[in-house]
């Protein structure tokens, strides 16, 4: 079920339309898949509540205040809420599959090049077979209107998605992910294909031509390069204090720039109006205006008759729809999401070397635009996030033993190296025998 609900995020074949009530095709995807996971099953050992428990649970929870206290306080549809909860649903389901199958992480692996394959052949056939998909620019990087004609307009790919900086999000949350394919294949033959569809999919980002896509993109990399010299040499406590208060710093200064940029006129053009608006509202409406809602009500305080879809930062969305304390539970999301990769990371795990990759260009290309904005990038969000956290310790379990995890990035392409535990210290009860590994 959960490789259902992954290729939907990534091909979008589900109908959009509930089968029944509001019962969508997704929703009863999951729903099957959380009952696979705790009925007994002769070989597999089924989950328990305590196979849920992650370091996001408070954070988790105070999002879904957030959310239920503006949507009944402000008398909105609940449509909003019911998406919020599918994706929780999600994330809760892939950390019990993780739990419970630890070495579901090959089929992980595979499923990111199944996705990866999908989204990137379709932008590449946009671009050569020079299909319209509505969005164009220069060799600048400069938007164009597509009917302007001339050698300079260039198509920007879409892929499976309706937009091309949907695609370059899509891409970077799961580009990194396709190592873990690579490091679970022995043969060099099947790693050489997995390499290429690498390269097909930074090309396929490179198609989007977008500006911030690309800023993430190469943010990804240098984490994935930084894994190889940089983390095992950070062994001394002061020097990962000091790296994680440099990464706070970092954020705060975004933070900064963002609003004083909000502050300084159209300095950034729409993003600027956008974010002005957005922090006005936020002072105006401790509760939030409501899920879903931002668009509309950014298009109604900002000046001009330009109309926005969302606040073009995935914080300061929150902030607007559910107010202060929909932004500190997506600020505390964002941290420990971190914190837990980085921490994985540095042991050379290869969970928390794509994870940390992957998060680091999402949560930049987020700074300046709201991907998540749309189901199926939030619902691989969530899987992401929940692929990381499974394997972070949530407190010790008597009579527990470390759950089976993937290899280790070693340097210099002297290949992965297994081990006998998961990321960190995580204990969970032994795992039983349970068929092929990494079976969904």
């Amino acid at each position: 079920m959960v490789a259902v609900v992954l290729m939907d995020a990534a091909t979008d074949f589900f109908p959009d339309d509930p089968l029944v009530g509001i019962l969508t095709p997704t929703r009863l995807a999951l729903v099957v898949g959380l009952i696979a996971l705790v009925v007994p099953v002769p070989g597999r050992r089924r989950a328990r509540l305590r196979d849920f428990r992650t370091r996001l649970d408070l954070p988790v929870v105070l999002l879904l205040l957030a959310a239920a206290a503006t949507t009944y306080a402000g008398g909105h549809p609940t449509a909003p809420l019911r998406g919020l909860l599918t994706v929780v649903v999600c994330y809760y389901l892939v950390v019990g599959l993780r739990r419970t199958q630890p070495a579901s992480w090959r089929a992980i692996g595979v499923l990111a090049v199944a996705g990866l394959a999908a989204a990137s052949t379709t932008a590449f056939s946009q671009v050569t077979n020079e299909i319209p998909t509505g969005f164009c620019r220069t060799g600048l990087l400069t938007d164009v209107a597509c009917d302007a004609g001339g050698d300079g307009v260039l198509i920007r790919a879409t892929g499976t998605f309706s937009n091309p900086n949907l695609l370059a999000a899509f891409l970077v949350l799961l580009l990194p992910f396709v190592l873990l394919a690579a490091v679970s294949v022995d043969d060099r033959t099947a790693r050489t294909a997995i390499v290429v569809l690498v390269l097909v999919g930074y090309g396929a980002l490179l198609t989007t031509f977008s500006r911030a896509g690309y800023v993430a993109g190469a943010a990804g990399l240098l984490v994935l390069g930084g894994a190889y010299w940089l983390a095992p040499r950070l062994a001394e406590r002061a020097q990962r204090r000091l790296f994680a208060v440099l990464g706070v710093l970092s954020l705060l200064l975004a933070s900064g720039v963002i609003w004083a940029v909000s502050r300084a006129g159209n300095s950034l053009g729409v993003r600027g109006q956008a974010w002005a608006a957005a922090l006005e509202i936020g002072a105006h409406h401790p509760l939030g205006v409501g899920l879903g809602r931002s668009g509309a009500v950014i298009s109604a305080t900002a000046p001009g008759d330009r109309v926005f879809v969302h606040a073009h930062n995935l914080w300061l969305n929150w902030l607007v729809e559910a107010g202060p304390l929909g932004l500190l539970a997506v600020a505390l999301v964002a941290l420990i999401a971190l914190a837990t990769a980085a921490r994985a990371a540095r042991t050379k795990s290869v969970v928390g070397t794509v994870g940390l990759a992957s998060l680091t260009g999402f949560f930049l290309m987020s700074m300046l635009d709201h991907p998540a904005n749309l189901d199926r990038i939030d619902v691989l969000f969530w899987c992401v996030l929940a692929v990381i956290m499974a394997d972070a310790p949530v407190g010790r379990r008597p009579g527990g033993a470390p759950a089976p995890g993937p290899a280790r990035i070693e340097p210099f392409g002297r290949g992965p190296r297994p081990v006998g535990a998961g990321v960190g210290s995580h204990r969970a009860p032994a795992p039983v025998t349970c068929g092929p590994d990494g079976a969904l």
